[in-house]
């Protein structure tokens, strides 16, 4: 129990006198995370509506398998980009592998399946006579479309603060796209991981309490978007 306590205090400690190595760490965090879900959502936001507004053969197929990639394995995408990524992959010659690039690609691969779901739901609870009023009132489809968005902001603002969610403490493509390189692609999931099985479990501890904070605070703001 003293092992355990002392370490909080350790850990609080190297958080509030702001240890040069845990800023860096959570800088690459929040940095890639940001880039991963911005980009991400440019891609899936006009998938969900698509999906959304459309009606064609096949869409049952297509949304389940939507859904099933809500749940693909991290590993499992950081395998197959590792192929794509390696010197003897299709983009081996940039060089990208064990690079944040290769990691922010990796993270929008998850978040984008669960951006698309978020919207698409929120697409499908909202008004249908949004698309058609716009239309009559002589609006262009795409206009009619951006009044849509606007309808259901919070609905993709919620899309995308879960698609965060998932990529901020995800650990498999960080790993094996990023490499856990110091000052480089060091995140606070592969940090943990890696401090605590050298025995400091203080430094993990400290990245714990804030990795845990960012995933409350984003947890409370999805929450109260939803209720908004």
């Amino acid at each position: 129990m003293d092992y355990l306590l002392e370490s909080i205090r350790a850990a609080i400690e190297l958080i509030f006198t702001f240890d040069q190595d845990i800023q860096k760490i959570v800088w690459t965090s929040l940095y890639t995370s940001f880039c991963a879900i911005s980009l991400s959502a440019i891609l899936a936001v006009p998938i969900g509506v698509a999906l959304g507004l459309m009606q064609f053969r096949g869409r049952r197929i297509v949304v389940t398998l939507l859904n099933t990639l809500m749940a693909l394995p991290t590993v499992v995408v950081g395998l197959v980009l590792f192929g794509v990524f390696s010197r003897q992959g299709p983009m081996g010659s940039f060089g990208l592998l064990f690079t944040p690039v290769a990691m922010i690609v990796g993270q929008m691969v998850l978040a984008t399946p669960i951006i698309s779901n978020y919207v698409l739901a929120a697409v499908e609870g909202s008004d249908s006579r949004i698309i058609n009023t716009a239309l009559t009132l002589g609006a262009t489809p795409l206009q009619a479309n951006i009044q849509l968005i606007k309808e259901i902001r919070f609905g993709v603002m919620a899309a995308i603060i879960a698609g965060f969610g998932r990529v901020i403490g995800e650990v498999g493509v960080a790993m094996m796209l990023g490499g856990n390189i110091r000052n480089s692609t060091r995140t606070m999931t592969t940090a943990i991981a890696l401090e605590t099985s050298k025995g400091e479990f203080a430094f993990g501890l400290a990245l714990g309490i804030v990795l845990l904070s960012v995933a409350l605070f984003v947890n409370m703001f999805l929450n109260l978007l939803q209720q908004r």
